[in-house]
């Protein structure tokens, strides 16, 4: 199998359920973001040798998949004709409830902030803000999608919650590689 099919060339692509959109809609803009997320996820853990962090990480890739899948599809095509659901998984409660966890055992670590952190603190750390950016830009697009197109809110919860957990991650990670974080104190300019 080739893995160009040239039905794209004049700037249109198919959606899950075969329903043909331009490449320039609210709703492959939103999985084109979710996609961008995963793949800065992976720059950074290329750069992380903890290996609950890397767990953390893949799990949260493979989640990315789940919420990019039901992006990618209408919501008047997520029931097939037979009545099941045409993605065998999604997300729910769950995975927002295991960011949440994630995230609590890490702050336990961590010292409570008292200022805004400037991106950086580290190669990994700096992926990891780069992520959460991405992670806010997908998430603002899922919102813009919802306008006009249903969206489930778990999705855009998720991402909500992620962005959160890729900012305190890269605050632990500074810490645990040692990397001092920078502040943005108004008052030490």
């Amino acid at each position: 199998m080739k893995i160009y099919t040239k039905t794209g060339d004049k700037g249109q692509t198919a959606l899950y359920g075969g329903t043909r959109v331009s490449k320039a809609s609210a709703r492959v803009d939103s999985y084109g973001n979710i996609d961008e997320l995963n793949s800065f996820i992976g720059i950074a853990k290329s750069h992380i040798e903890d290996e609950e962090v890397l767990r953390q990480l893949k799990k949260i890739q493979f989640d990315l998949f789940t919420v990019g899948s039901e992006a990618a599809t209408p919501a008047d095509k997520l029931m097939l004709a037979n009545g099941k659901s045409r993605l065998p998984i999604i997300i729910s409660e769950t995975e927002i409830e295991e960011l949440e966890q994630w995230m609590d055992a890490f702050e336990d670590k961590l010292e409570p902030l008292q200022y805004f952190i400037l991106p950086g603190g580290g190669k990994s750390a700096t992926f990891l803000h780069a992520a959460r950016t991405i992670c806010r830009r997908a998430e603002r697009s899922l919102v813009f999608l919802n306008e006009s197109e249903e969206v489930r809110p778990e999705l855009i919860k998720y991402l909500n919650r992620l962005s959160d957990y890729l900012f305190v991650l890269a605050r632990y990670i500074s810490k645990l590689n040692n990397e001092p974080e920078e502040y943005w104190n108004p008052n030490e300019r």
